[in-house]
């Protein structure tokens, strides 16, 4: 279920490549079997090989990548050579090469980079989050990954979650009417989360009902203040500047959550390969 529903993204993605472009050079590939070695080349958390299953089935493998979801999600050494147990025809495995391993290796670099702030947080019991901060395109990958590396994903759309943010509450006239427009949405089951800027939009919100705020950038002697105003069954969510370096000052009991953009759109490249045996 998982590869047919990513399907249509591997489409869009193959057709970068223009493959059919070049008729004579897709016609002319061999088609002799290769055998496939996925070579860890850094310290990682593999995730992804999904995507890397539905770019090959794409291209016409009939092989089973069943063998592949023992390695997901697991921490890899430098030097790992995954054997894949079935041969491919070369004019598959060259055409997939690269948007496989560019996919697998853009997940397992978010997961491992997460799986980082993950191990600080943990100390508290703090979850750590992602946001919307994601690339274009890439926004089901990148979450996924945040899962695999231990993370929590924030909202995938806009809707999932309502956020009153700063331009809501400058735009439809302060926090209390921003809160009005969203309740009047009528939709029962969505929770609503403030955006908050300061200990008295903090009380105010609190006044109003509000049961989740997100404390955006507030300094950590701040965030030890604004929990004294926390109450039973509220949610608090620490973000704005958060990154691996500064995430151990905001362990501070109360805090619920640390989000953080920078785990999709700052984490350091894993290095990895797929080489062919003839």
């Amino acid at each position: 279920m998982s590869i047919k529903s990513i399907l249509p993204q591997i489409i869009y993605w193959l057709e970068e490549d223009e493959l059919t472009r070049n008729f004579h050079y897709t016609k002319m590939l061999p088609k002799h079997a290769v055998k496939l070695q996925l070579k860890i080349k850094s310290p990682l958390i593999l995730a992804g090989t999904d995507y890397l299953a539905a770019t090959f089935l794409q291209l016409g493998s009939e092989n089973d990548f069943s063998f592949l979801t023992s390695y997901e999600g697991k921490k890899l050494t430098e030097g790992t050579v995954i054997e894949f147990p079935e041969t491919m025809p070369f004019n598959i495995a060259v055409s997939g090469e690269r948007l496989a391993l560019n996919l697998v290796q853009h997940a397992s670099s978010i997961a491992t980079w997460t799986h980082k702030h993950v191990e600080v947080a943990k100390e508290k019991n703090i979850k750590v989050l992602d946001t919307r901060k994601t690339t274009p395109g890439l926004r089901s990958l990148e979450k996924y990954a945040v899962r695999v590396g231990g993370g929590f994903n924030h909202r995938f759309g806009q809707t999932d979650t309502w956020m009153i943010k700063d331009n809501h509450k400058t735009s439809l006239g302060g926090l209390k009417k921003a809160l009005r427009f969203f309740l009047d949405q009528g939709a029962f089951y969505t929770n609503i989360v403030v955006e908050i800027h300061s200990l008295v939009e903090l009380q105010e919100a609190i006044s109003l009902g509000v049961k989740h705020v997100m404390l955006d950038n507030f300094d950590p002697q701040a965030v030890r203040k604004a929990i004294e105003f926390k109450s039973e069954g509220m949610t608090f969510e620490v973000s704005g500047g958060l990154n691996l370096k500064t995430i151990s000052e905001y362990l501070i009991d109360g805090v619920d959550a640390l989000s953080m953009g920078s785990i999709t759109y700052s984490a350091p490249r894993v290095d990895l390969s797929l080489k062919f045996e003839k």
